[in-house]
């Protein structure tokens, strides 16, 4: 009958320990409020805290409600599972809260160094070590909160000796099973503080050109140019070969090249060259050369060197100088176009021997007629050769038969 009248006592201790835990959630607000004035990291806070913040106040004052109004009757595996339920609830809120503010503190130093300034090559190598240490900040508060909710058990704490007499072995087998994982791990550590590679620096990877838009712990995302994602593993930069263009400075020199004609005028070229540079702001006004690079064959090769402040500019800068140069040859020095050129010759007049005049040249090139010697030649083949008599035609030199042969061959 005491239980009875018990439980809902429990359940308004219950609804009390919600409503404090909002009044005091109400009560923090309030004065952070009035100590943040006139700055933004107090907003940056309440992303961040609010929610595991609540949610750690709800568990710890209804695990105190629960405690003194819980009846004295019930049993003890009962009150003790129910402390046990409140217990990892509390680990499990208090591990969010914890990670939370960590990166709450990450943020507020990221929010020092702005990537929206023209030289922006600290705030990136910042940014990609402090979110290579976030990551490990949120597995290592993950690992430990799972580690202290495990040691709630008992049957997990009596097993504590023995798992650690086995650690030894069981490191030796999970390195030699995720050996490629593990160096995959210790790369993602290297590039963040080797700063080989940070955010949003420009690389030319696998043939492809882009920026590095995300580091994680095992692999790196890169933004390819026309909207595709190249994900590598990071022991790819740390075995391989790469480009990257904005290693310590994102300025860049670019190259505009032409095959032109002989007839090229490099002067009026340079000037028109001078006058876009001019007229536009994508040029940083550090270089701006024409040269004659080759003239051999049948074209000029004309280069053009220029200057931007990042690779994109530049990339735009090239395009426009290579419109418009090909815009003032057509217009003012068509001449200065890529031509082939035809020698056509006419053949020379040969005369025509008549008909059965023999030449020296035509006898010379005989092997059986043409002078004695050669006469000779093929009198000594044709003597040897018999003749045979063909469709009943008279033989000029066969033998004549005799009168017994006609009358014996009819």
């Amino acid at each position: 009958m005491s239980a009875l009248r018990t439980w809902p006592t429990l359940v308004i201790a219950c609804v009390l320990a919600v409503v404090a835990a909002v009044v005091i959630t109400a009560v923090v607000g309030l004065i952070l409020k009035a100590v943040s004035r006139r700055r933004t990291w107090r907003e940056l806070l309440a992303a961040h805290a609010r929610i595991p913040f609540r949610l750690f106040l709800v568990v710890v004052l209804l695990w105190i409600a629960v405690t003194l109004t819980l009846p004295k009757d019930a049993s003890d595996a009962w009150r003790s599972g129910l402390h046990h339920v409140f217990l990892i609830l509390t680990i499990a809120t208090g591990t969010w809260l914890v990670a939370a503010l960590f990166v709450f503190v990450e943020d507020l130093g990221l929010a020092r160094y702005r990537l929206d300034v023209p030289d922006n090559r600290i705030a990136r190598r910042v940014r990609t070590q402090v979110l290579i240490l976030r990551r490990l900040t949120i597995v290592a508060a993950v690992i430990i909160g799972l580690s202290a909710i495990l040691l709630t058990f008992p049957a997990l704490q009596a097993a504590g000796a023995s798992l650690l007499a086995s650690a030894g072995i069981i490191g030796i087998i999970a390195g030699v099973a995720a050996q490629s994982s593990l160096s995959n791990l210790f790369a993602g550590v290297q590039l963040a503080f080797s700063d080989a590679i940070r955010i949003d620096d420009v690389v030319v990877v696998e043939e492809q050109w882009g920026t590095i838009e995300e580091i994680t712990l095992t692999y790196v995302v890169v933004h390819i140019w026309d909207d595709r994602r190249l994900v590598l593993p990071c022991t790819y930069f740390t075995t391989k070969p790469f480009e990257n263009w904005t290693r310590q400075h994102s300025e860049l020199l670019g190259s505009v090249e032409f095959d032109l004609d002989w007839r090229v005028s490099p002067g009026g070229m340079r000037a028109e060259l001078n006058r876009i540079l001019a007229s536009t702001d994508l040029w940083d006004g550090r270089t701006g050369v024409l040269q004659v690079t080759d003239a051999v064959a049948g074209w000029v090769r004309v280069r053009v060197l220029v200057t931007a402040k990042d690779a994109p500019t530049l990339f735009d800068l090239r395009c426009h100088i290579r419109e418009r140069l090909i815009d003032w040859m057509q217009r003012y020095s068509p001449a200065s176009l890529p031509r082939t050129r035809i020698e056509h010759v006419e053949a020379p007049e040969q005369s025509v021997p008549p008909l059965g005049a023999r030449t020296q040249a035509q006898d010379d090139a005989r092997l059986f007629g043409g002078s004695p010697e050669k006469e000779q030649r093929a009198a000594q083949f044709t003597e040897s050769i018999p003749i045979v008599q063909q469709d009943d035609a008279p033989l000029r030199d066969a033998p004549q038969l005799q009168d017994s042969d006609r009358k014996e061959n009819p």
